[in-house]
Formats: structure tokens, sequence, C-alpha cells
């Protein structure tokens, strides 16, 4: 077996042998040679472009130096060349993270660059001081001083009064109320002003003349009334707020409360009705007088006094409302709902004796929160809206049935829309002792809201809105607002209290920028009351009730403003339109 192996083994050397003598070419190694042959020919003599069909190997154009991973995810976000065939297909540069300065060139002197125009504008703009529009009660405006009163503009509170003096002058309504008579000095001054600008004319070709033409003319008078007077003048060299607030008052100077309340009736008809951190509430005959100390130094139930500035606002906001009474024939938004301010005084002086015994009274029956007013010194002021009764708030008030929930809920929508669409109007505390109420035996109610009337069944009870301290509006030469911000603790209050809850919801919708109009602020407000006549309030009702009052607080969540809630489906059957 060995033998025959080797047998073989020595005719395959021997064909071997014989293949080297002839020469014939071993196939499969040629074919190795000539690939390895092109792999290295030059660059120069490989073409461009080769079709696959002319040679049966593909000839690879592209440089064997491999592309790392970044460089080509770097290619990722591009265009595509298909898609867009017209555009300017040039790589991308790959953006740098941040901004970095550009070096600088060699060999130069690069000037530093010069910012003096820069430096002059704001030097220019630093020599004026700012001119708050509504200061806070606990960070008063900053108002212009020294010289820069005669070149100051006045600002469009000043307009108001501007329009309110030349009305007086030509004996049309405005907004403010009808004045005091037994101050005739300063209408002797004020009507004295037509005639030193032109001596030649009388009172009936001045009665004659269209407003627009008299503006320019009291420009001086209305700058000593402007509110960028000096503060501290009130000697007669200037004006300032508190100068201006008496004149929209009607008064020359301060009177006394004594004096005030002589003025409605005896001093035994009076009674305390309420309070608040503003101050007192008193029934003074057949209206309220609301009575808020001002601009001294002893803090009021633990608060920082008003400013003249801002009760002056507030007498703006108070009369402004008054407009939509509809007093002045054809209006296009009209109501009666918001509080009618009768007369506004500025007074001086003790606490009157009889004011005093209404409060003790009050304080012996209910337990009073605010400090005692015999504490007020000889020389503290006090702002008096003398304003209509308007009834019982609504924490004490005693509903008595589903309907007459439905007649506050509606009169408190309307009336909040009709203002919206007339003012920009705000309310922004809207709680149950700020909406009054009363039972008068009418069927309906009138509401105009943008040129429509709006009859609304109302049950007998009548909704009157009061207290705008915190309110927003636009009166059409100002807006008007309260920054809360100043306020931190108004939004401290406990969690699943309503009324805190609102404060923090209105923060929120406004994102603290109190100047801005935000009517949404007035639908939380409406959840509000849904929510304390479902929660607080116990009268007549049914399972069918409460499910109508909470179908419709998740609604409001829908509403951006009291107008667009005012078309909810739970008020069709209540309004009636012509």
């Amino acid at each position: 077996m060995a033998s025959r192996t080797g047998d073989l083994w020595a005719e395959i050397v021997g064909e071997e042998d014989n293949q080297r003598s002839v020469g014939v070419a071993e196939p499969e190694m040629a074919v190795i040679y000539q690939r390895k042959k092109a792999e290295v020919m030059p660059q120069k003599d490989v073409p461009r472009r080769q079709s696959n069909s002319s040679t049966g190997s593909r000839k690879s154009i592209a440089p064997v130096t491999r592309v790392s991973w970044n460089r080509s995810l770097s290619t990722r976000g591009r265009t595509s060349i298909a898609a867009t065939a017209c555009v300017d297909h040039q790589p991308q540069q790959r953006k740098p993270g941040r901004k970095v300065k550009p070096p600088l060139p060699r060999g130069k002197n690069v000037q530093p660059p010069n910012y003096d125009k820069e430096r002059a504008y704001f030097q220019e703009v630093d020599a004026f001081e700012l001119l708050e529009e509504s200061p806070s009660p606990k960070k008063p405006g900053t108002w212009a001083m020294g010289a820069q009163v005669d070149n100051a503009v006045i600002p469009h509170l000043s307009s108001v009064l501007q329009k309110w003096l030349i009305s007086k002058k030509l004996n049309r309504k405005y907004a403010f109320p009808e004045t005091r008579k037994e101050y005739p000095e300063v209408y002797l001054s004020l009507s004295s002003i037509q005639q030193r600008s032109n001596p030649s004319l009388n009172d009936k070709q001045f009665t004659g003349m269209p407003i627009q033409e008299t503006c320019e003319d009291i420009e001086i008078e209305v700058r000593k009334l402007s509110l960028t007077s000096r503060p501290s003048s009130l000697d007669g060299q200037g004006w300032n707020s508190f100068t201006a607030l008496l004149t929209a008052c009607g008064q020359s100077v301060p009177s006394t409360l004594t004096e005030m309340l002589l003025s409605y009736c005896d001093q035994g008809n009076i009674t305390k009705i309420g309070e608040g951190t503003y101050g007192e509430a008193f029934k003074v005959k057949n209206n309220v007088c609301k009575i808020v100390p001002f601009g001294g130094d002893l803090l009021v139930n633990g608060e920082v006094q008003k400013k003249s500035e801002e009760l002056l606002e507030e007498v703006v906001l108070s009369c402004t409302l008054n407009h939509l009474r509809g007093h002045e024939g054809e209006v296009s938004n009209a109501c009666t709902t918001f509080i009618e301010t009768v007369d506004l005084w500025v007074c001086q002086g003790y606490y009157d004796s009889a004011l005093i015994s209404a409060w003790e009274d009050w304080d012996s029956k209910h337990g009073s929160e605010n400090d005692h007013p015999k504490d007020f010194p000889a020389d503290q002021c006090y702002a008096v809206f003398v304003q209509e009764h308007g009834g019982q708030d609504l924490e004490s008030f005693v509903l008595l049935n589903f309907d007459e929930a439905r007649s506050l809920l509606v009169q408190v929508t309307l009336a909040l829309a009709v203002a919206e669409a007339a003012y920009e109007f705000e309310h922004r505390d809207l709680h149950w002792g700020n909406i009054l109420l009363s039972r008068n035996g009418s069927a309906t109610l009138q509401f105009i809201l943008e040129g429509k009337k709006l009859h609304v069944r109302n049950f007998g009870l009548l909704i009157s809105i009061i207290d705008f301290t915190l309110s927003r509006i636009n009166t059409g030469e100002d807006i008007l607002f309260l920054d809360l911000s100043s306020d931190p603790a108004l939004f401290e209050g406990p969690k699943g209290d309503k009324q805190a809850d609102t404060y923090r919801k209105m923060r929120d919708v406004t994102d603290e920028c109190w100047e801005g109009s935000f009517p949404k602020t007035n639908v939380l407000w409406l959840q509000y009351l849904v929510d304390i006549l479902l929660l607080k309030k116990s009268y007549e009702r049914t399972p069918k009730d409460e499910r109508e009052l909470r179908s419709l607080k998740k609604r409001f969540n829908s509403y951006g403003s009291a107008k667009e809630a005012a078309s909810d489906p739970f008020f069709s059957d209540l309004l009636i339109s012509e």
C-alpha cells in the first residue's frame, strides 16, 4: 500500500515538471498580477468617468483615505439636490457653538471701538426722570422736579382735568360730579383764564367756542394742575397732585368732616355699615360715605396711607364709570350696575364725634378689625366718596332661590362685559364683599352692549359693584391701574381659599404685567362667584341646579372675557334683546 502511494506522488511531480519545461502559464496567478499592476497605475492615466460595461472590473477614482465618522455626520440636514434643483448647493460650514472675536491682524494697529455716540445718547436719557403712570401705594411715583417742571410734558391725566375745566366754563356735563358753590374763588380764578388770554372775549362768545380751540388757551393753568408739579409746593408758588385732587372735588381748601356731614343730614342720623383696610363706610341719610385717610405718616390698619395722586386716579376712575349710567343721550355701552358716585370731598382734621360714636357702636356689635379713628391727628387728610346706597354685601345678604342666584350672575357678567367694551375695564377684586344686593321689585333691567339693547330678567334683585381700588381702566386719555406686584402678601393667602386662589390665578394670567389689558381676569372672578354660590351661600336649589352651576364654571374656562361669557347658554332664557 505504501509503495502504491509513493508511485502516485511520483506521477504528480512528474506532470508538474513537464508543464514547467513546456512553459504553460498559470491563469489564476496571472489574474492576480494584472490587478496589482492596475492598482499602481499613475493617477493621470485613469479616466475621470468610465462605463461599467467597458471592463470587467470598476476602477476606483476616490482616494483611499478614510473619512471619519464625525465628518460624515456633519453632512446631515443638507437640502436635497433632487428636491431643490435651483438652489446653489455649496458645502455648509459648521456654525460655531458661540460667537468669538475675530483674530487681530498682524502688523496693524487696531483702533478700539468708539462708543461716544451711544454714551451721549444714554447720558441724554438719564438727564430726565421718568414719570410713573400709576404709582403704587408702597412705591409712590417719582415726579419731575426743579426746572424740569416748566418744560415737562403734561400727562394724559391732566388732559382729563383740562377737559373738565373747559366743560365747567361751558356749563357742559363731564364725568366729575357737580361742584359745590361754597368755594367761588376757584371758579373765579378758572373763569378768568380766557379773559387773561383774550380780554375782549365776552362770555357769550366764549360759550359758542368749540372745546378744541380753548384747550391751548388754558395750557398755563393746566400746567399748574399737572401732576408734574412740585410735590412740596403747597404755598401758591406751584400746584401739585393734592391741589389737583381738591380741584377735581370742587374745592380750593379742605373741608372738615363735620361740614361734609352737615351738608347731607344732622349728626344723629349716621351709622357705620362697613369697613376695610382703606378706611370706613358710613350710612349718611340715603347715601354712603366712604372715608379714606391719605397723605399722612401714621399707619392705617397696619398699612401705609395712600398718596394724593393715587386718590386722584380713583376719583377719575369712579367718575368715568359714572358715564356708563347713560345720562348723555345715545350711548353704545350703558348699565347701572356700578355704584354711582354722587359727590367727592377732601377733608382735614379730627374725626367727627358723630362718626366716632357710630364707629364704636359697630365695634361693640361686630368687633372692628380697624384702628380706632380717634387716633388720627389734627392735620390728617381724608378723601370722601359719597355714593348711592347699594344694599347689603353678598356675604351677609340672604338669597332666596336659584333664580336670584342666576340673576346675580347675569347682572355681574353683563356689567363687566359693558365696562370691558367701553373702557377695557377689569375689576380685579370682585370678592363677595364688593357686591351689594337689594330688592326693588322690578322685573327687568336694561343693559346696552355695543349698541345692542338687552333687557334682563332680574327677579326683583338689584346688584351694585363697588370698590375700584385694584381696578384697571382705559379712560381714553390714560390707563389707570394698580401695580399689585408691590403687595406680595396679596398672593400669599391659604391654598384652597377661593379668593386667595383667584389673586394667584390673576397673577398667572397677567404675568405680573398689571398695566396690560387682560379681560380674562373678569372671568376668573365670575368663576369665584360660582364657587361662592355653590359652597358659601344657602338658598333653595336642586341637585340639577348645582350641576348647572358646575357646568357653567367649567365652560368659563374657555372664555377670554366677560363679553364672551355673557353669550353662555346659562343666561339665554334671562336675556330679552331688542
